[in-house]
């Protein structure tokens, strides 16, 4: 007896005419289907040659920028780092060090301990810095478009400021020496996602031909892609053909061992092989141990890792940095299992029995949490639930009385600007938040603790203006592979056309599959044999982490979204369906 279940409800990227043109140039139907939905109707967009980098001559400020640090080098003024506790904060601040030091400069670094003094180049930090370092000029990198009080604070202390940052902002800039954000007001930059290390490199780089045009000591700013790569990742950065450019040299330059120290130490404690690298393990396996330095500690120990040019001061930060990410993810599971708890709530029956719906946002508090962690559970949640998230900590884990101050970390779905949602609600209640900033998916702010209750009600106010199909989670799919992509060569092309990451997704792929065998491993992971019409071959297919609730062992036929990969077992390559989802079509008792 044959039962028909259901199918996955997916939406194809690109519907349109795929160029014969782009087909020719690419070989291949397939591949020019996936490009034309990213955007890509000519190979030139694909062109990641560093000619095609967009010219830094464009970016607002950055011509004084370089002129004043040339000046500073020159002078033998002491300059001051100013970093931020992210893994991009850390590779902007490690980038920006060695570049200076290379030229000659008389250079020292800090990131404000979050614990401390919070973020940004506050007038705390200024006084701080000021009183440990003198120095006569302060460099930010990845913050400080936001931080007036702290340029004016520099400023009567005598210091000159230079802001490098890429985070929006809709009031003017800071009156710093000099400002260089592609996203400030009046910048015409082509690109207007380059993250923080992004900006470092192009102000880097125009100091050093400032300075080799001069006939002074410079230095070659693009040995230092592979934190360029690994920041831009790591933060998210939308993956425009500039980005692409810079993550694929990066990528190359690591694959070829021509890395930071730090980074190939990383990469061996996180049994990553360096020659074998993808931007994935950027995100996966490397940015994690960095940014729980600035999570559990002080990112200090992310920033000296990237800085070592010996193989065993990187090897034992780098055993460090693996010790705070253990220690990150055990603080962080015991947060996601109390923060489920809480959420369990929210479905319990009203007054009348009726199963209460699931609130458009969560936003969530507890005395004992860690606020070095709150970013990863409210992104957790966010995932699980698909609803924005704020998650709050104690901004002082000593200090939890209702006038103490608590902050939090919010995480949104596509359709919600989540920093202009925190902004409509401290433009409708002024009183409810004392700080806040980010962008549309991911920002902070700081309020205290009596106003939580207030502020929850607020943001699920605004949420509720949202149309209830912007909380539907939307899968996309590129379509149905034709028989010859199921092919080692087809796999690899893909692979090799481009890097993969925000704004120039993986490609995902569906199909209906005959069922030929089907195993657990390790009690988690389904392990799939398929039979595809038209392949005559079986294919290997595996669901990470399944969900057994959408699984049926009499299955003998499923709808499946995957996407493509190369397994290697044993020096032998086979291609593999990572499954994102699967449908039942048909089962057989």
């Amino acid at each position: 007896m044959t039962i028909k279940t259901t199918s996955l409800n997916l939406t194809q990227r690109y519907t349109g005419k795929v160029p014969d043109e782009l087909t020719k140039q690419l070989g291949s139907q397939t591949l020019a289907l996936v490009m034309m939905a990213r955007g890509i109707d000519d190979t030139r967009l694909l062109d990641v040659s560093v000619g095609s980098l967009l010219p830094a001559t464009d970016l607002l400020g950055i011509d004084e920028a370089a002129r004043l640090i040339d000046q500073a080098i020159d002078a033998g003024e002491r300059i001051l780092v100013v970093g931020d506790f992210d893994c991009d904060g850390a590779t902007s601040t490690a980038l920006v060090v060695r570049c200076l030091r290379q030229m000659g400069a008389t250079v020292e670094f800090i990131v404000p301990d979050r614990f401390k003094f919070g973020y940004g180049l506050t007038p705390e930090i200024v006084t701080y810095s000021a009183d440990k370092f003198n120095p006569d000029l302060i460099i930010t990198v990845d913050n400080g478009i936001s931080s007036h009080d702290g340029v004016q604070q520099a400023t009567n202390l005598g210091i000159k400021v230079i802001i490098t940052d890429h985070h929006l902002t809709t009031k003017p800039s800071p009156k710093a020496a000099a400002v260089v954000n592609p996203n400030q007001q009046g910048c015409q930059f082509g690109s207007k996602s380059l993250v923080g290390v992004g900006v470092a490199f192009y102000v880097m780089g125009r100091v050093a031909k400032l300075r080799r045009e001069a006939n002074k000591t410079t230095t070659n700013v693009s040995r230092y892609l592979d934190l360029v790569a690994l920041g831009t990742i790591a933060d998210v950065g939308v993956l425009d053909q500039n980005n692409r450019i810079l993550v694929t040299h990066g990528l190359n330059a690591i694959r070829a061992g021509r890395a930071c120290l730090g980074v190939l130490a990383i990469l061996e404690q996180a049994s990553r092989d360096y020659q074998k690298i993808t931007s994935d393990d950027f995100g996966f396996a490397i940015a994690p141990r960095i940014n729980a330095a600035g999570r559990m500690d002080n990112m200090r120990t992310g920033v000296e890792c990237l800085l070592a040019d010996d193989w065993g001061a990187a090897h034992t930060l780098a055993l460090e940095l693996n010790r705070l990410n253990q220690s990150r993810r055990s603080v962080e599971m015991q947060m996601r299992d109390e923060a489920n708890s809480i959420i369990e709530t929210l479905h319990l029956t009203d007054e009348c029995g009726e199963t209460k719906e699931l609130p458009k946002s969560v936003v969530l508090y507890q005395d004992s949490w860690h606020q070095g962690v709150i970013g990863i559970v409210a992104g957790r949640i966010k995932e699980r639930l698909y609803r924005p998230c704020i998650v709050f900590a104690p901004a002082d884990a000593k200090c939890v009385g209702d006038d103490d101050l608590i902050k939090g970390s919010a995480r949104s779905i596509a359709g919600i600007h989540v920093r202009d949602a925190i902004e409509a609600v401290a433009v409708a209640n002024p009183e409810l938040i004392l700080h806040f900033g980010g962008h549309a998916m991911a920002a902070g702010l700081t309020i205290y603790k009596r106003h939580f209750t207030a502020f929850a009600k607020a943001f699920n106010q605004v949420m509720n203006s949202f149309d209830d199909k912007v909380f539907s989670e939307e899968q996309f799919t590129d379509g149905t592979l034709l028989p010859e992509d199921f092919s080692l060569q087809f796999a690899t092309d893909l692979k090799n056309i481009s890097v993969w990451g925000n704004g120039f997704v993986l490609p995902s792929f569906d199909g209906v599959f005959h069922i030929v065998d089907a195993k657990v491993l390790k009690d988690k992971h389904l392990k799939l044999t398929l039979k595809h019409d038209g392949v005559m071959y079986p294919i290997d297919a595996i669901w990470f982490n399944y969900d057994a609730d959408r699984w049926d062992y009499r299955a003998s036929l499923v709808h499946i979204l995957y996407t493509l990969d190369i397994n290697e077992w044993k020096g032998v390559q086979n291609i593999q369906l990572i499954i994102k989802d699967l449908a039942v079509v048909e089962t057989t008792l």
